[in-house]
């Protein structure tokens, strides 16, 4: 039986930035929902938080699991049980939920597991000083990500 610890530090926004999760209240809800459909899914998330109009997620990656597929299982799911529930239809304003494709995956050294668990944690008061355009770009910046347009430039 193989032993594995990978963990990765996920980040989503909603669709075109929405601020669907508002609320303190819709975020908890949102949250525990990605919490209780990972147990179904067998995928370990260790902390789930974020704000209005995005997700941060620290996943402990199975054997057979990949960054692509967790992903796709937790977004999607997630999507899909918003847009079914009554009390989350005013706060759509007509819109169909949804999350957008692009997200962040980076790997977290166990050294780092503790500092990700509160910075995600403290997502609250990041967002009192930071917007989230400011954390992606420090993201794009920190791990060294580049848009696809931007490598465009660089091979000629």
């Amino acid at each position: 039986m193989p032993f594995v610890k990978v963990y990765i530090h996920f980040v989503w926004s909603t669709k075109n930035r929405y601020p669907f999760l508002k609320t303190q209240e819709i975020r908890k809800k949102v949250w525990q929902h990605i919490k209780e459909n990972s147990i179904r899914k067998e995928i370990f998330v260790d902390f789930v938080n974020g704000h209005a109009d995005h997700c941060h997620c620290l996943v402990s990656l199975g054997v057979d699991q990949t960054i692509e597929k967790v992903a796709q299982l937790l977004k999607g799911e997630c999507s899909f049980w918003i847009n079914q529930q009554e009390e989350f239809r005013s706060c759509l304003n007509g819109k169909k939920f949804g999350w957008q494709d692009e997200y962040f995956a980076v790997a977290v050294s166990e050294s780092m597991i503790d500092k990700t668990r509160n910075y995600i944690k403290n997502q609250e008061e990041h967002h009192k000083k930071h917007t989230f355009q400011e954390e992606y770009d420090g993201f794009m910046r920190v791990h060294g990500f580049k848009k696809l347009y931007d490598l465009k430039d660089e091979r000629f």
